[in-house]
């Protein structure tokens, strides 16, 4: 069972505006609502829910892969936004955290995370000038640079030189890509830049196979090997301009650790001086949907970690049953909510053949249905979820239970805090 002391979270008042959560929890602190044992049941509908043990085994899973290949794990915090699963795995091996922008940074900061990634370049003066503030305060950070311009912002904001420079990696792109430099010549020169400048260090390279590469196809995997390549190219021409401090090497989203993983391990047991630092995120949650189909690990370590539950609303169309989920609920940008089975008012299972979401609105989903299917009004839908970047963020607090196999008996043992 899951402490809930993490981050102030175990004294936090509960109000209204936490959805899902029943009417008595409002004016309780989380510990004490926790301690009266309350029933997933009890909670109202829409909701997500966690598996705890679903998510140790996840988190235990990718730490060993990492730590076997002799690798780092900073995974992508960004999918859960939840300091509570961060020190989960931090205490698993993860070497720190990466975020997405300043707001999630301050957020890291603020929950006393000691090593962060931030994936994007710094460009805005206040962000850059508060970003030195916390490194002055002993929080190890490293952003990305693509562009000679990041560099001229850093300055600018810092007076022109540092007494601590800010940690930079050169960020490797593709034209037509997402960031990261468009050519292997620019970005040799952004670190030849980057390590004549007072107000930076150069520390390392890093990049994002996801950006270039879609699917598991042999044409996507031979994109993503040939992109991890080139990082890899780049990492070596500016060697000599790397000083006598520990570099970064670092690319690895979700769906390609494994061809990340491999080059990797390759240039590390090959004598590199390089830390080299995976970011997976998904891996944390997995899903039913888009990881489910693109991620190397389906089926061989990683299992979907949460569920969205919605009750019947009503069942006037003999082939549809309309739920009380949608869109501010449920993520539907990389695939549909998966009907799995339901449980109707007896606290029975029921099997759901053939059922599939066709749509979404704001805060009701449509199941299609057998015109002959017992699902009655009152009766709760147990879905599977794609894309766990976008799972968390519709929700303040997420109930955990010790396991999702019995949903009609589960007691909630957590509430996970997002900070999106």
């Amino acid at each position: 069972m899951m402490a809930v002391a993490h981050d102030g979270v175990a004294g936090r008042v509960l109000d209204g505006a936490d959805k899902g959560l029943p009417s008595e929890a409002a004016g309780l602190s989380v510990a004490d609502f926790l301690a009266r044992e309350p029933r997933l049941a009890a909670l109202w509908t829409p909701l997500l829910v966690l598996d705890d043990r679903v998510l140790d085994d996840n988190i235990a899973f990718l730490a060993g892969w990492v730590a076997e290949r002799g690798l780092e794990l900073m995974p992508h915090g960004k999918t859960t936004m939840s300091p509570q699963l961060w020190r989960r795995q931090l205490d698993a091996g993860a070497t720190g955290i990466t975020v997405a922008n300043p707001s999630q940074l301050r957020v890291a900061v603020d929950a006393g995370i000691p090593a962060i990634m931030l994936a994007n370049q710094l460009v805005q003066a206040e962000a850059i000038r508060w970003t030195a503030e916390a490194v002055a305060a002993g929080t190890r950070i490293w952003s990305w640079i693509d562009d000679p311009a990041g560099i001229d912002a850093i300055e600018r904001a810092m007076g022109g030189a540092a007494d601590r420079p800010l940690e930079v990696l050169v960020d490797v792109g593709r034209p037509g890509g997402r960031t990261g430099a468009r050519s292997f010549d620019a970005a040799v020169a952004l670190a030849e830049r980057a390590a004549s400048s007072p107000a930076v260090r150069l520390a390392g390279v890093t990049g994002y196979e996801g950006s270039v590469a879609h699917g598991r196809g042999d044409e996507a995997l031979a994109s993503a090997r040939a992109y991890i390549d080139e990082l890899l190219a780049v990492h070596d021409a500016v060697a000599p301009l790397y000083d006598d401090g520990d570099v970064l090497v670092s690319a690895g989203g979700s769906a390609y650790p494994d061809v990340v993983g491999t080059a990797f391990a390759a240039a590390s047991v090959a004598g590199d001086r390089a830390r080299f630092v995976l970011r997976s995120g998904a891996y944390l949650l997995h899903d039913h949907g888009y990881y489910r189909e693109n991620s190397p690990f389906e089926g061989a370590g990683l299992r979907p970690a949460a569920r969205g539950l919605a009750r019947v609303v009503s069942r006037l169309d003999p082939d549809t049953a309309i739920v009380d989920a949608g869109k501010r609920d449920f993520p539907y940008d990389e695939g549909l909510p998966v009907p799995l089975s339901a449980i109707d008012r007896r606290g029975e299972r029921m099997p759901l053949p053939g059922a599939r979401t066709t749509k979404l609105s704001d805060q009701h989903g449509f199941v299609r249905i057998a015109p002959d299917s017992p699902l009655a009004v009152g009766d709760l839908v147990v879905f599977g979820l794609s894309h766990p970047c976008t799972m968390l963020d519709k929700w303040r607090l997420v109930p955990v239970v010790d396991s999702l196999d019995d949903l009609s008996t589960a007691i909630v043992t957590d509430l996970v805090e997002t900070r999106f």
